[in-house]
């Protein structure tokens, strides 16, 4: 059986993924554990339970944290009132959000106290979407969908604004931005996309393999946003598509009568996981095939170089 696997580019880690997890790492390499985290501190099974087997512990709420330890918030933010409880609790807190998502609660500050009604782009229950409706909550509203469009009340239609979460698809995002445009006409957005670029840029690779590959294979948690419309994607351009969260997943049947395999992987997906997924599609090709005539050829695609890079709060940097 002979397989080509068309591999995207950029994929897999993004800059402020990569931060985040330096943050911990750094934490655990200077204090030893136990470093305490409020969340995953990205959305992927394979990062948490690395970090944990090196000290690190993850709870849901601060309750669950002695007073005065350490306390890392993650990348997908928190509300101001997140922050005011861990500050009654006297935690030390280090703060690893993404720069981009501090750059979407600085926005839901700014458009909420010009007085604006702030409407949210994003998915209900998102640890991002929690702590950016937390920024205002009496004057924002979240919107999932464009047929919520036409639902939606405010105070005054002259001032409405919107910021999206940075994990969406961007066809589905522009489809609610015309909506909410075509309802209030005065509606004003930030002066750049809140969608990230590492989302942006992941969604524009997968593109340009989707249609030339029988299947697409996306590496993510399924709580991964970007990764789950990574999947999205690929269904939108007709091409069958799995989220895998590592190569055991891999089922033999999808591969049957596939002779071109997309692969990809969302910005909190380890690198060495999507290493691991062409191994085993080599092994999967040859038990397939007959023999002497099995092959596997990788293709790389890239759409884009990627070159940014975030600075670590200065709390864990060396000296």
């Amino acid at each position: 059986m002979s397989l080509t696997v068309l591999l995207a580019a950029p994929r897999s880690f993004c800059a402020g993924v990569e931060r985040a997890i330096e943050v911990v790492e750094r934490l655990l390499d200077q204090r030893g554990g136990p470093i305490y985290v409020r969340r995953q501190i990205v959305h992927n099974t394979h990062v948490v339970a690395d970090l944990q087997g090196r000290g690190a512990v993850f709870v849901d709420e601060l309750d669950a944290v002695p007073d005065g330890a350490t306390m890392v918030f993650s990348a997908h933010g928190v509300s101001p009132a997140v922050r005011a409880q861990a500050a009654d609790r006297g935690l030390e807190v280090i703060d690893a959000t993404c720069p981009l998502v501090t750059k979407v609660h600085a926005e839901a500050r700014r458009f909420a106290a010009r007085g604006d009604t702030v409407i949210l782009i994003g998915h209900a229950g998102h640890e991002e979407v929690d702590g950016t409706l937390g920024e205002a909550p009496n004057q924002m509203v979240l919107v999932q969908t464009v047929d919520e469009v036409s639902n939606l009340t405010v105070a005054d239609p002259g001032r409405v604004s919107y910021l999206t979460q940075t994990t969406l698809a961007v066809d589905e995002t522009t489809e609610i931005i015309q909506a909410l445009s075509a309802r209030f006409p005065a509606l004003r957005g930030p002066a750049s996309d809140d969608i990230c670029y590492a989302t942006t840029n992941r969604q524009d690779a997968l593109r340009a393999i989707a249609d030339e590959s029988d299947l697409v294979l996306v590496v993510g948690s399924t709580n991964s946003s970007n990764s789950v419309r990574l999947v999205e994607l690929a269904h939108r351009h007709g091409t069958p598509g799995y989220l895998i969260d590592d190569a055991g997943d891999i089922r033999p049947e999808w591969l049957d009568g596939v002779h071109v395999v997309g692969l990809t992987a969302g910005a909190s997906a380890p690198p060495r996981l999507v290493d691991a997924v062409i191994a085993a599609l080599a092994e999967l090709s040859q038990i397939a095939g007959s023999a002497g005539g099995n092959r596997i050829t990788v293709v790389e695609r890239e759409t884009t170089r990627e070159d940014i890079r975030f600075t670590v709060p200065l709390a864990v940097r060396r000296s």
